[in-house]
Order: structure tokens, then C-alpha cells, then sequence
């Protein structure tokens, strides 16, 4: 793992310059997402049922009690049993995009767990994967290296030999935006994103105190460059946080997802929430599936949240009954996760 370029943002698009008007942002939201929780309540399955016409996904989860296991084992259970082989990823080039958030050894429920995307990067080399690496751009904070450390992902990568890309200040090249969610005709992605054959969601089972869930669809928000959209990357706050998922995941096609949902979040997620066990793995290759899926599992309602439900129809599906269930039930890991008490989040609370 070579030194990274540290350049700067541009100018008002930091944490510091943006907040004056995070509050009046937060306010917004709020309104706004209580409106459209009314409208999601109204929303029948119906409707949704139309959108996805003939639409089908595999969503398979894994046992995982704990990170002691062995996890590349689990994770080649999951593969195979979405029909995933040698002939998908052999002579590949694997980027792994784990959730990395805030710097805590202590707290495995803030960031994707490292002993997880060492086990991803042994499955996928197993299967004959010509280079795999390990990319983020987290939103926080500007030193990556000081997030790899104090998180416990840079001894593992290092032992792992595995090669990690900071793509807040990775190389950038405009693409056309492939979704038309937000008014943006253009993205800005890393080179390094653009290069890799096969892109794999590694998120963090959280709650998240502005759209409900954060998870595989959420994730992407850590490909777009810093550089570009700045610290905690406001400019797609801007945009619409529903918008902007929808736009990214349309644009950067990911391949595959793989959640852990070894300890998730609940609460006040995505940073100050409380650890949730939940014991699994989550994987599938529509993004809107795995998401519905994980929902499902946190005793959430799929359907009121936002850009969950923008996707049903576009992305993937999102009702239970066009998702073949594959592995172990989702009844044997169905909880409830706390949320925030706010009405914006009212339909996500709904049954």
C-alpha cells in the first residue's frame, strides 16, 4: 500500500464551510421526508407489483455468528448457491468497497468488519480472480490512512497483501449519468472504479437517521471522490441522498453485494447508533434486492424507504414475493432494529 496523494477539496465544500446550513438541512429533510412518508404510506404493493412486472432477484443469507469463523468458507456457501463460479470471476479485477465511516478498533459496528473483506478478497482469489483490491473514499474524515489505522483495516489489508485505493483523491474521469433521478448529467469517478471488471458492495447493517436503512445501495456514496464532491460529501446531500443512490447505482452498476450483518447498527445510525447482533452474511447481485432483504431482517418496512422504493421496477426488485430466497430464511434472524422517533422515518417503521 503505496502513500497516497493528499490534495485538498475545492473551496465551500468541506465540513467546515457547510456548517452553517446543516441544520436548515436537517430541517428540510425532515419535512420533506415526512411528506414523502405519507406518500410511501399510501403507496400500496400494488403499484409496486406493476413496476416489477416479471422481475426476479436471488437473495442468499449465510449463518455468521461472529468474525471467528471462517468467513471466506461462509462467503463461498453464498456464492454457490447464487450460481456464482470460477467462469464469473476467473482473470477478474475485483474492487471490494467495504464501509468505512469513523476510526474505532473498539466499535466492529461502525465499519465494515476487516476480517470480512480479507474474507471476501480469499474467496474471490479462490475462484481465480486476476487482482483483487481493496477501495474506499470514506466522507469524514480527509486522512485515510488515520481511518485505516485506527479502524483495525490497515494491519489486516497489510497482512493480507492486499492493496488498498483511496478514491477521495484517485484520478477522476467525468461518465454520463445513466440514472435521471438527480438533475447531474455527469458523474465524476475514480479511475480506479471505472477500471475494475467487477465492483462488490461490502456495507454495514445500520440504520441511518435521514433515509432509514443504509446498506449495499448506501455504500456507493464512498466511490465518489472527495476531490470532487468534498467532506462528508455534501454536494449529494444536495442533490436528494435518495436521488443521489439511485444515480450512483444506476451509473457504477455494482456487480454484487456482501453484508455484514455480523454486528450491525441500530439507532441513531450511520456513526452515534448502538451495536445490533444479528449472526449473518447477506448476498445477491441485485443491490435493491439484498437491501429489501436486509430491511426485512431489521424488522423494517422496504417499501418506506425512499430510494428503495424509487428502485423497485428500475433497479431490481423490491417485494418479498419477486425475491427468491436463498440459504437460510429470513425468519430465523428477524428482529427489530430501534430508530430514531422522527416522522420522516414513520413509513420505514410501518409494517
Amino acid at each position: 500500500m503505496a502513500g497516497l496523494p493528499m490534495s485538498n477539496p475545492p473551496r465551500g465544500m468541506d465540513e467546515h464551510s457547510g456548517a452553517h446550513t446543516r441544520l436548515t438541512r436537517r430541517a428540510a429533510l425532515r419535512l420533506g421526508g415526512a411528506l414523502a412518508a405519507g406518500a410511501a404510506l399510501t403507496g400500496g404493493a400494488a403499484w409496486m407489483r406493476r413496476r416489477e412486472g416479471g422481475m426476479r432477484a436471488e437473495v442468499c443469507i449465510v449463518d455468521a455468528p461472529d468474525y471467528e469463523r471462517d468467513l471466506a468458507a461462509r462467503i463461498a456457501d453464498g456464492l454457490a448457491a447464487l450460481s456464482i463460479g470460477r467462469a464469473d470471476v476467473r482473470g477478474k479485477r475485483v474492487l471490494l468497497k467495504p464501509n468505512l465511516v469513523e476510526t474505532a478498533v473498539a466499535h466492529a459496528h461502525i465499519n465494515t468488519h476487516p476480517a470480512l473483506v480479507v474474507a471476501a478478497a480469499e474467496a474471490f482469489a479462490r475462484l481465480g480472480a486476476a487482482q483483487v483490491i481493496v477501495a474506499e473514499g470514506q466522507g469524514h474524515r480527509r486522512d485515510s490512512w488515520i481511518v485505516l489505522e485506527e479502524s483495525g483495516m490497515c494491519a489486516a489489508l497489510r497482512s493480507a497483501g492486499l492493496p488498498f485505493v483511496d478514491l477521495n483523491h484517485d484520478d477522476v474521469r467525468s461518465v454520463a449519468n445513466r440514472g435521471a433521478w438527480t438533475t447531474w448529467n455527469e458523474l465524476h469517478l475514480p479511475e480506479t472504479l471505472l477500471r475494475a471488471d467487477l465492483v462488490v458492495s461490502l456495507p454495514k447493517l445500520k440504520t441511518h437517521h435521514w433515509v432509514g436503512v443504509t446498506c449495499a445501495m448506501k455504500n456507493l456514496f464512498g466511490v465518489m471522490p472527495g476531490v470532487v464532491y468534498g467532506w462528508p460529501k455534501n454536494v449529494l446531500h444536495y442533490a436528494g441522498i435518495d436521488e443521489a443512490i439511485l444515480d450512483i447505482n444506476a451509473t457504477v452498476r455494482p456487480w454484487l453485494a456482501i453484508v455484514d450483518g455480523v454486528v450491525g447498527m441500530e439507532g441513531d445510525g450511520p456513526i452515534m447508533g448502538t451495536p445490533k447482533p444479528l449472526g449473518a452474511l447477506v448476498l445477491g447481485r441485485s443491490l435493491p434486492a439484498v437491501d429489501a432483504t436486509c430491511a426485512r431482517l431489521m424488522g423494517l418496512n422496504p417499501r418506506g424507504v425512499g430510494y428503495l422504493k424509487q428502485a423497485s421496477g428500475r433497479l431490481g426488485p423490491v417485494l418479498e414475493g419477486n425475491i427468491a430466497q436463498r440459504g437460510e430464511p429470513v425468519e430465523r434472524y428477524r428482529t427489530t432494529f430501534a430508530l430514531l422517533d422522527e416522522p420522516h422515518l414513520r413509513a420505514v417503521r410501518g409494517a
